[in-house]
């Protein structure tokens, strides 16, 4: 069955139907990760967004639930070159199609996606939408055109408090829609993690009384989460280790005074590359996001220590004022690089007071 995709400048892309039946609306970006597009399917980050994959032969491993960094995905729908129908793997529990239509997503294959991703870095990221219809009616550019990544955390987030492991070390994990393996990562430290909604209180945090605090990753535009950082300014003041990953380095950035701008077409893809101010190393790492912290208003007290290698945007920021320090990519990154794997290690030394 054919099916097309028309982005908000009018663009269309012809291509063939895979996953769920409808049609869907949504931020159109793209990842240029070659391996994992599980972890992609599931990472919450991608939440309202159609996302293309420019790796070009996507499902030859088939879907392997086991491997998903959330319970489902998150994203709006999904665009691929070339699909393979049938995966060759020993640890496949289903098709990459049959995982697209238990969980609703709606997809399209045999497009040209090197020219969509041509266009999306030339023009900038666009809305659109993945439709079995052709016409582009001049009322249907403008409701394309009029949509907005909306409540991403809301929707991502945990819905109750959940402690997980008996670690030495006692680690709030304010989930903000996160991946699974920053999970992981603690509790292979021995860190006991109680991951909390992103609705949480200060105040709840406090009692808690946690060695540590994991601001997560997630979606959507950091400057909406008004609650979050005014909780996170309450928080500024107790000197609890912290350590912020992508949206969490975001919204910690902001409750100390920074701004965040949106970028042309995001950092999507386990290649980027990452200087450290410090070491003199650059690093090559996951990353999954639209917005950026701005360099410029950083607060008296912050010191940029991660550059991006590319475009120069801040990808980590280190804290004088609290015991506190946060990165724009991923070092939990599954699958991904994990060059940068020894900033969990930083954040126990930070507890145990050494860092």
């Amino acid at each position: 069955m054919k099916r097309y995709l028309i982005l908000s400048d009018g663009s269309v892309f012809e291509g063939s139907a895979i996953g769920a039946d409808g049609e869907t609306t949504g931020e159109v970006v793209f990842t240029t990760a070659m391996v994992g597009y599980m972890e992609t399917l599931t990472d919450p980050s991608y939440y309202g967004q159609i996302v293309t994959q420019t790796f070009p032969l996507i499902g030859n491993y088939g879907a392997i639930e086991s491997d998903a960094e959330s319970e489902k995905p998150a994203l709006k729908g999904y665009i691929v070159r070339e699909e393979c129908a049938e995966g060759s793997n020993f640890r496949k529990e289903s098709e990459l199609d049959e995982f697209l239509k238990k969980y609703g997503i709606v997809g399209i294959c045999g497009i040209d996606t090197r020219a969509l991703t041509r266009k999306i870095r030339s023009k900038g990221v666009m809305n659109g939408i993945i439709t079995s219809k052709k016409a582009v009616t001049p009322q249907k550019l403008k409701e394309i055109k009029a949509y907005r990544v909306e409540n991403a955390v809301e929707n991502t987030t945990c819905k109750s408090e959940q402690t997980l492991g008996d670690g030495s070390k006692k680690v709030v994990l304010w989930d903000f829609g996160a991946k699974g393996n920053i999970e992981r990562e603690l509790l292979k430290r021995d860190c006991t993690v109680i991951r909390v909604p992103s609705y949480t209180t200060a105040e709840r945090i406090s009692e808690i009384n946690p060695d540590g605090i994991m601001l997560s990753n997630g979606g959507g535009d950091p400057a909406d989460n008004a609650g979050i950082i005014s909780e996170l300014k309450k928080l500024n003041g107790k000197k609890i280790p912290t350590f912020g990953i992508c949206l969490g380095h975001q919204l910690l950035a902001l409750s100390k005074g920074a701004t965040t701008s949106k970028l042309k077409f995001g950092h999507r893809g386990a290649n980027q590359p990452v200087r450290d101010s410090v070491s003199g190393r650059t690093y090559i790492t996951s990353q999954n996001h639209g917005y950026a912290v701005v360099p410029s208003t950083l607060p008296e007290g912050a010191t940029m220590r991660f550059t991006n290698a590319n475009d120069k945007t801040a990808e980590g920021i280190d804290y004088t004022d609290t015991p506190a320090f946060s990165v724009q990519f991923h070092p939990e990154a599954c699958g991904g690089p994990r060059d940068t794997n020894f900033l969990f290690d930083r954040f126990i030394n930070l507890m145990n007071g050494k860092a």
